[in-house]
């Protein structure tokens, strides 16, 4: 099993149980100004240390140093604690182990005293936002720790430019998106969603013998990315007795002999044979609606599409019309643009579709451990040691 290099900088975070909002939760809006950039201090003297424990089974290590007063704590920026958009009760005990935490609230009531504290800001859920004018008002800023993998919600050139780092948690949240890709190729798959309309509907008097699902067990599936999470996707569909075919910038030859994959150079040869697509692919410039009516029109009338990476991989337009017209059998989608779509969106009135509300690393473990790995990041970055997982502007 993968392993994060984050988790040998802490010692000491125990595992807190708390249910993640699994409810979308819309982006904040852009902040206040914040006046005049100030001069950016390079030299970074401070340093901060943790202490000692376990989490989750993982052993997670750092110097040991004395015990630091909230005071000495470095200020880490959050947009709130708790309720809807907030961070959650258990994270937020985790993060102040570590850190003196200031909400956005608590910010913009006091520019002046708190913008000199904070040296770190914890991103979740796309929040707070990361824009030129807080980074303005924040000079000793050094690093964002996002939860999370995917960082196009921020302007990392714009970041970088600022002189600070950013850093994601690719290691923690494999396996819980994985999980997710499989439970919507199977849901999709077997019709579960509709399958439950009818069994609990008033309505229902008997269940039709010709209502019909596929099957997943020795179909083709194509992962269109084989990194972290797509290599989790073909570890699981391997047991399934699955034919893998992947596409990827690079061919992933040690990842490919390891699950029996096959790799594709070209995305349009995945496409024509799988029964299953599924996309698991950051959204970057190049990767964006990278599926759309041409490549909807390569794929099979029998398959289905299924997107855990970011809504905008796909033309939506060109979806609703693929399956409006039976192009494709099927899609499953955990990510769509926007988030929540809105409500008299086509593709909410169709019922070969399966939606689900963003919840790929919706799980208390993952949750917990993507606080883990940022924490880690961002430790590692106020005491001047190697970033696990820093993430660079292209």
């Amino acid at each position: 099993m993968l392993r994060s290099k984050a988790f040998n900088l802490l010692k000491s975070i125990h595992l807190m149980a708390g249910q993640p909002n699994l409810a979308y939760k819309g982006i904040h809006p852009v902040i206040a100004s914040h006046g005049h950039r100030p001069h950016r201090s390079v030299a970074y003297r401070q340093r901060y240390k943790t202490g000692a424990g376990s989490a989750g089974g993982r052993s997670l290590s750092a110097p040991q140093t004395k015990a630091m007063s909230e005071q000495e704590l470095p200020g880490l920026l959050i947009l709130d604690i708790g309720g809807t958009y907030g961070v959650q009760e258990n994270i937020v005990a985790l993060l102040k182990k570590h850190f003196c935490l200031i909400t956005m609230k608590e910010f913009l009531a006091n520019k002046k005293e708190m913008s000199k504290k904070i040296q770190s800001v914890f991103v979740s859920e796309c929040r707070p936002t990361v824009d030129q004018e807080l980074l303005e008002s924040l000079p000793n800023l050094k690093v964002i720790g996002n939860s999370g993998v995917g960082v196009d919600h921020l302007n990392l050139k714009m970041i970088s430019n600022f002189g600070v780092k950013v850093t994601n948690t690719p290691h923690a949240v494999a396996d819980s998106t994985a999980d997710i890709g499989m439970a919507l190729m199977l849901a999709s798959a077997r019709r579960l969603v509709e399958g439950s309309q009818i069994a609990i509907s008033p309505h229902t008097k008997y269940f039709a013998v010709d209502w019909l699902g596929v099957e997943v067990s020795r179909a083709t599936l194509g992962i269109i990315g084989m990194g972290r999470i797509g290599y989790k996707v073909a570890q699981r569909a391997r047991a399934f007795d699955m034919k893998i075919l992947y596409h990827n910038r690079k061919q992933r030859k040690e990842e490919e002999l390891a699950v029996g994959a096959h790799y594709c150079e070209k995305m349009e040869d995945l496409l024509q044979q799988s029964d299953f697509v599924m996309l698991v692919v950051n959204l970057t410039p190049e990767t964006h609606k990278m599926i759309g009516k041409k490549e909807l029109g390569l794929m099979k009338p029998t398959a289905t599409l299924i997107n855990i990476g970011r809504g905008a991989l796909i033309d939506q337009d060109a979806l609703v019309e693929a399956l409006q017209k039976n192009i494709i059998r099927a899609a499953a989608l955990d990510v769509t643009y926007p988030e929540p779509l809105p409500r008299d969106h086509p593709l909410l009135k169709l019922n070969n579709i399966v939606i689900t509300p963003h919840i790929g690393t919706a799980t208390v473990q993952a949750v917990q451990m993507m606080a883990e790995e940022a924490i880690a990041n961002m430790l590692a970055v106020l005491n001047g040691q190697p970033i696990p997982s820093e993430v660079f502007p292209k």
